[in-house]
């Protein structure tokens, strides 16, 4: 099982916050690190401070301050650019990390944010999402010198040179939600991953066999996509510090056992353990904390060498 650290700037953290986390997720050996990407704080009690970061522009400065872990977002929101613009910024990333980002992909969901930042939040966006997913691996699947065009409900592009190409052959393209149809069919088409996230964890078996049945019916191996979650992680070495970690979050102990990575040494084992026999291959740790490094430490050397 591979675990990512993955994080919520928008309740408040600077890049130089975000970079000290991206740095310790790339020392402890973590497998990559992801952000949201949001431009308001959530929460009533949660002023956001500094502000709001840019989850391409951060990447994009990661790129260059990391080595070797995979980077991305969970997810962008189909609202805040055309396919066309974020083709090119996760192309130009893509090729100053050298090959190691991700695109995670959805139809946004927080219309207070829209409203804060005046960005348009139309009430239909499953067909914009399915547009943009093909416009953009269109963009980078068009062979170089040759043109690409498309005329959709949203999106109309013409002899679009459709560069610049990734450095990857193929950007991992992550599509990810509940939904029991549409996202389904969009991941089979479209996705290299499929994520749930936060989601109750007796639903898990039949969500994946959901994806795995929409794969089969457009004549895809189901075993060509990665099956990932996301959920929170609270863990301490002990009792005490569990309650310190689950208090700095504001969040109640016993609500994080039931629906995170949540508790003593044993526990989180036991919960990833778990998640790996309902087929979960990679598990999206949201750390909310981010200048307790220390928990990073900890999960690194306490929790992942007791897994498979």
């Amino acid at each position: 099982m591979r675990l990512r650290i993955f994080t919520e700037p928008q309740q408040g953290a600077s890049y130089d916050d975000l970079l000290a986390v991206a740095q310790a997720t790339e020392t402890l050996g973590f497998d990559a690190f992801f952000r949201s990407d949001h431009y308001l704080a959530m929460g009533d009690h949660v002023s956001g401070l500094p502000g709001p970061t840019d989850a391409w522009t951060t990447l994009a400065g990661l790129a260059r301050e990391t080595e070797s872990i995979r980077l991305g977002t969970l997810v962008s929101s189909v609202t805040y650019r055309p396919p066309g613009v974020l083709a090119i910024q996760v192309a130009q990333v893509d090729q100053m990390s050298g090959g190691r980002v991700e695109l995670g992909l959805g139809t946004g969901w927080f219309e207070q944010e829209h409203l804060a930042y005046g960005i348009p939040f139309p009430a239909k966006r499953f067909g914009m999402l399915e547009e943009q997913l093909e416009v953009i691996t269109g963009l980078w699947g068009t062979p170089v010198g040759e043109t690409y065009s498309f005329s959709g409900g949203h999106y109309t592009l013409v002899d679009s040179p459709a560069l610049p190409k990734p450095s990857q052959a193929r950007v991992p393209v992550i599509v990810g939600g509940g939904g029991a149809k549409r996202t389904p069919a969009m991941a089979a088409r479209f996705a290299t991953e499929f994520n749930l996230p936060f989601p109750d964890f007796a639903d898990i078996p039949a969500k994946f066999a959901g994806v795995r049945a929409a794969c089969e019916a457009v004549g895809r191996d189901p075993q060509e996509l990665v099956y990932s979650t996301a959920l929170i992680a609270v863990a301490g070495a002990d009792e005490a510090a569990f309650t310190r970690r689950a208090a700095a979050v504001g969040r109640e102990r016993a609500e994080l056992r039931e629906h995170g990575i949540a508790g003593t040494t044993g526990e989180v084992v036991d919960r990833l353990g778990a998640l790996a026999a309902d087929g979960v291959e990679c598990v999206y740790l949201q750390i909310m904390d981010l200048a307790d490094l220390d928990h990073l430490d900890f999960i690194a050397r306490e929790v992942v060498p007791q897994l498979d």
